[in-house]
């Protein structure tokens, strides 16, 4: 692929599957449709072809059965990346997750690693009917024994998905299905921050927005609409849920004294409170005004018709942000 080259962020997972294939033939790539169709949103596409059946193929419609074979060949020196089809297809395989995948390497004491990728199409905004646009992050999160990341940027992609398939621990890989298409001009030989960093996408004094996987486009889509009403707002894509980058986040957030978080996922014990509960312990003597969110409601996924009333949306981030107990307001 050409330097500074234009992709998709599927083409950026799809050349970092093929770059991690090609590095390590440990690495195996298998789940429902990965093979000749490329997967539902072909991010595998070619893969087979090119490394053959016996290193990207097609498993039974049976979440947990991919799930169990892929400890069973973690155990046996095979690095396996897994997808799960669409977010919510992935709950028959919850189990295996957390009774196994998140606790091999403690309950054998460090004898045995579990170096296995689990991508996870997640979130909303394609217009899908329900199982297949939930935003599952905070059941990842709150399992000991699972790294769980959230690229936003084509670049983020390629690199979170490399350094997920190297982890000698389980990774789970949100891939925001509404970005797939999203296009940048991207080096993928450039180095990026890897897993466990935040990054301030824009700077701003005013307030701090903190947004992860699908909700960063709509943060920096409020920034911009504020930046044409007076405000500078400040926004963090903490790429990285867990482990969360306290450091970059807290330290944003108190250049500005002003937060508000955004979130697919339903806010009541989720991601979006975790943060919420994180910086207002370790930045309370810099805050203004409490930090706020901006998530989905707490209902199971609406219809198409009705996603973009349940969305994060810029008009909700800017009502928040004219919440923070301002002097002009």
């Amino acid at each position: 692929m050409a330097e500074h080259e234009k992709i998709t962020m599927a083409q950026a997972f799809n050349q970092a599957l093929r770059d991690a294939m090609t590095a390590d033939e440990s690495v195996l790539m298998f789940g429902e449709d990965v093979g000749a169709l490329g997967g539902v949103f072909r991010v595998t596409d070619g893969l087979t072809a090119e490394f053959g059946g016996a290193r990207c193929f097609d498993t039974p419609l049976a979440e947990s059965g991919i799930m169990g074979f892929a400890v069973g060949l973690a155990m046996n020196g095979m690095r396996p990346v897994v997808e799960m089809q669409f977010d919510a297809f992935a709950y028959p395989a919850f189990e295996q997750i957390v009774s196994h995948v998140a606790k091999m390497r403690n309950r054998t004491r460090g004898a045995l690693s579990m170096p296995i990728t689990i991508r996870i199409p997640y979130a909303g905004g394609i217009g899908g009917v329900e199982h297949h646009c939930d935003s599952s992050e905070a059941y990842y999160a709150h399992t000991p024994g699972l790294t769980v990341v959230a690229p936003a940027t084509v670049a983020d992609a390629y690199t979170l998905m490399r350094e997920a398939i190297a982890s000698p621990d389980p990774v789970v890989v949100l891939e925001p299905k509404k970005l797939y298409w999203s296009k940048d001009e991207v080096d993928l030989d450039e180095v990026q921050p890897g897993i466990g960093r935040a990054v301030v996408r824009r700077e701003g004094t005013d307030a701090t927005l903190i947004a992860y996987g699908t909700s960063v486009p709509i943060a920096l889509e409020a920034a911009d609409a504020a930046a044409a009403e007076g405000r500078s707002l400040q926004v963090v894509d903490v790429r990285s849920i867990v482990p969360f980058d306290d450091e970059t986040v807290c330290a944003a957030v108190r250049s500005t004294g002003r937060a508000v978080v955004v979130a697919e996922a339903p806010g009541f014990a989720s991601v979006s409170s975790e943060i919420v509960a994180r910086v207002t312990e370790r930045c309370f003597h810099h805050l203004a005004a409490p930090v706020r969110r901006v998530t989905g409601f707490d209902i199971p996924y609406p219809p198409p018709k009705l996603e973009h009333l349940h969305l994060p949306s810029v008009d909700r981030v800017l009502d928040a942000v004219d919440t923070l107990q301002w002097d002009d307001v």
